[in-house]
């Protein structure tokens, strides 16, 4: 868990420092600070991090992040979906139940995968009123709470 958060700051870092046009370059930037990981991971990674592509303005395209403003925007607006479906949570070892209004289980899932909390593993989301959350081993449900409530201070339990 930890190795991802430090490996998230090193791809920032990179794209604001180089110019990056490829994952294939990217990936050799990130070995070279210590880091193996797959083509997958870094895909990703750089979906969490809601990394784009933009013109250089000669004849290519390079890696961009969002600017801050644009990220605080998309996170609230998560946060707001979430507030918005979910009715309670509850959970067992390290499964989490998040009952929703019904047709609000979809947007509660992708509100929870995009909050980049690295205690969960994934989740899915019921047809119409439910959201499971698979946590990571010995990560308990308190512990998830305490992360969304970080998150999210409105969340009640």
């Amino acid at each position: 868990m930890k190795e991802r958060l430090a490996r998230l700051k090193t791809v920032r870092k990179l794209i604001k420092t180089y110019r990056i046009e490829s994952q294939e370059i990217l990936l050799g930037l990130l070995e070279k600070e210590g880091f193996i990981v797959t083509q997958a991971t870094l895909s990703r990674d750089l979906k969490l991090l809601k990394v784009g592509k933009i013109s250089d303005g000669r004849s290519g395209y390079v890696y961009s992040l969002p600017g801050e403003d644009e990220r605080q925007e998309t996170e609230r607006t998560y946060i707001q979906d979430f507030l918005r479906g979910y009715i309670s949570v509850e959970w067992s070892g390290n499964i989490v139940v998040i009952k929703t209004y019904s047709g609000h289980s979809d947007s509660v899932a992708l509100a929870v995968d995009n909050l980049g909390l690295d205690d969960v593993l994934g989740t899915l989301a019921g047809r119409d009123n439910t959201v499971f959350v698979c946590l990571r081993e010995g990560v308990s449900g308190e512990e998830f709470m305490l992360r969304m409530k970080e998150c999210i201070p409105e969340l009640e339990d």
